[in-house]
């Protein structure tokens, strides 16, 4: 009973480790479209299909040929939280890419400041492994790293449209900074 408990103990604990790397990034932008939407903490949020349904093939390679640095790829962007703790709150959304330039004609730009970012990676059915990845970050890891959240945007990149995959893969990136 005693080595049975113990292998589901280490084999639950290879499934949870947090796999992540801390990026600098000196400052940049986010272009692409927003909108203003509530916080929801488990399922999809509806509130982004009108934001999905403007990334047409047309604007998808416009903004591919804008986006010159990390993170490649069209990314999810949450920022100005009224309450990141708290569901039903206001955040703006944006979908988009990563670029050095600050302007693009018939898309929206959020200035992103210069910091380091803790990139985790989260690996399985969508959107369950990416919401226990979120709730990990919150709940485990800030209370026992080294950084601290610097209330800055927080990014999400997924590898694939394909949902439905079982390996379904994501990068969170969240902006920190070392604790003092």
């Amino acid at each position: 009973m005693v080595l049975e408990w113990r292998k589901i103990k280490e084999n639950c604990f290879r499934e949870f480790k947090m796999q992540y790397r801390i990026v600098h990034r000196k400052n940049f932008f986010i272009i692409g479209f927003s909108k203003r939407i509530t916080l929801q903490f488990h399922g999809e949020n509806r509130q982004l299909d009108s934001l999905y349904e403007l990334m047409t093939d047309e604007n998808r390679n416009r903004l591919m040929s804008l986006n010159d640095c990390e993170p490649y790829g069209i990314v999810s962007v949450s920022a100005d939280f009224s309450d990141r703790t708290r569901e039903g709150s206001l955040l703006t959304q944006y979908l988009g890419t990563a670029s050095s330039r600050s302007s693009a004609d018939g898309f929206d730009i959020l200035p992103v400041p210069e910091s380091d970012w803790a990139v985790f990676t989260s690996c399985g059915s969508y959107p369950e492994a990416l919401q226990n990845t979120w709730a990990e970050i919150y709940a485990s890891w800030l209370a026992s790293s080294d950084y601290e959240l610097t209330g800055g945007s927080e990014m999400l990149w997924n590898e694939s449209d394909d949902t439905s995959r079982k390996d379904f893969r994501s990068e969170i990136w969240i902006p920190v900074k070392k604790k003092i």
